[in-house]
């Protein structure tokens, strides 16, 4: 990251030129997660036939947490927002031609709960919609859970391997994780320059301030109270949190995701279950992100919210940011059609998208930290978490090579 950051820096068109290998790095990382998230789910659910119950139970427990957690974040960076006023004194662009755009892309319920059911399995992997694949998993695995006989068995044991090579083709791919994340910093570092950051320099502060201030204020007592080994969460996830700070993705930080947070003590077939499904309605940092941006673009145009307005604005988001997963550039649509909403100027879109970039990098780290923690916290809810135990097997799965053995050889480059 340090060698990233200091070759766009010092040699900017050198590092938009090395954008390639962190493309490579980040397609390779995204051709393992449909077929690790779907064979992990289906073995977990099928692998527990005799207790379908539990996965309505999981979706329910991890819906509430969800909820309860995001709108924490909606109101942290509403605090942040107002006591730092990052607004006061900005001044708007002439042009609002790229807000306009972003803003026509209308998100509602009906199109979000549409776009939950897919038309084709092999569309929504293609697409890799990680939501759309993880509701046609959980429908297969039912189905298979009440198949008997061979051909259940022979499902089981395919989905087994499957989801075991596809470990092993994580740890793989992962050795070319510095490349790819020293890439991706030369990139963004070479193509938005340093310089944009001393304009919005107090914006960027407030937002990486108040992602802080949400983990120690929120995480943190959550691990407490779910007696959750703090610092060895956070070394845990230490690995997939960079990754996703460096490219600025969430799909790339998940197949190590799942693996670690298996390895801390989540069982297989409820980190399958809640790391994907919170990728649509846990993202603690891009919720944030809403509602401090917003208030923000208020603040430069000089438009005084009273705080009445602020919970309307807040509880607009809270329905809205759940439909982030459907749409490309998800943050910016769901902000430019809450600014639009509530009358406030689309060129304050056009000002932020000049450091988005650096505002993206904060918001899917904690994005991926927080569901990391969704699926601990939900496993200790279901009485299975084992920390520092590796984790538990659904009924007739076999460990995985690469969970099993930590040998010197085939994964210390990788992953120690």
């Amino acid at each position: 990251m340090v060698a990233g950051i200091l070759v766009g820096w010092l040699w900017p068109e050198t590092g938009k030129h090395l954008k390639i290998a962190s493309t490579v790095f980040l397609h390779l990382i995204k051709c393992i997660v449909v077929p690790l998230i779907f064979s992990t789910l289906v073995v977990g659910i099928a692998g527990h036939a005799d207790d379908l119950k539990a996965v309505g139970r999981l979706a329910i427990k991890s819906l509430i947490y969800f909820e309860v957690v995001t709108t924490l974040a909606l109101f942290i960076g509403l605090g942040a927002v107002n006591l730092v006023r990052p607004g006061a004194g900005v001044q708007l662009p002439t042009t609002s031609e790229p807000a306009k755009q972003l803003a026509a892309t209308h998100v509602t319920f009906e199109s979000f709960v549409e776009h939950i059911f897919p038309q084709s399995f092999f569309d929504s992997a293609a697409r890799n919609d990680v939501l759309q694949v993880v509701i046609y998993a959980i429908l297969f695995g039912i189905a298979l859970a009440r198949v008997r006989g061979k051909p259940r068995e022979t499902m089981l044991n395919f989905f087994e391997g499957l989801a075991d090579v596809m470990f092993r083709f994580t740890g793989l791919v992962m050795t070319l994780a510095p490349i790819g994340v020293g890439a991706a910093m030369a990139y963004t570092i070479g193509q938005n320059g340093l310089g944009v950051l001393l304009g919005l320099g107090k914006l960027v502060a407030t937002l990486y301030g108040a992602l802080l201030a949400f983990i120690v204020l929120v995480f943190i007592p959550v691990m407490l109270l779910m007696r959750i080994p703090v610092r060895q969460f956070f070394r845990t996830v230490k690995e997939p949190a960079l990754l996703a700070f460096s490219t600025a993705s969430s799909e790339a930080a998940l197949p190590d995701a799942l693996r670690l947070m298996e390895k801390f003590g989540v069982p297989r077939r409820i980190v399958a279950f809640v790391l994907p499904a919170g990728y649509s309605f846990n993202l603690d940092g891009s919720t944030l992100y809403l509602s401090l941006a917003a208030v923000f673009v208020a603040q430069a145009a000089g438009v005084q919210m009273t705080f009445s307005q602020q919970l309307l604005m807040l509880l607009t988001l809270m329905l809205t940011s759940k439909g982030v997963a459907a749409v490309p550039r998800a943050s910016l649509v769901i902000l430019s059609g809450t600014l639009t909403t509530f009358h406030l100027p689309l060129e304050g879109v056009a000002l932020i998208l000049g450091v988005d970039a650096f505002l993206d990098m904060a918001r899917t780290s904690v994005n991926l930290i927080g569901n990391c923690l969704a699926s601990a916290v939900i496993a200790r809810w279901e009485g299975e978490l084992k920390v520092g135990e590796g984790g538990s097997r659904p009924h007739g799965m076999k460990e995985a090579p690469i969970l099993a053995e930590h040998t010197h050889d085939e994964t210390k480059g990788a992953y120690d």
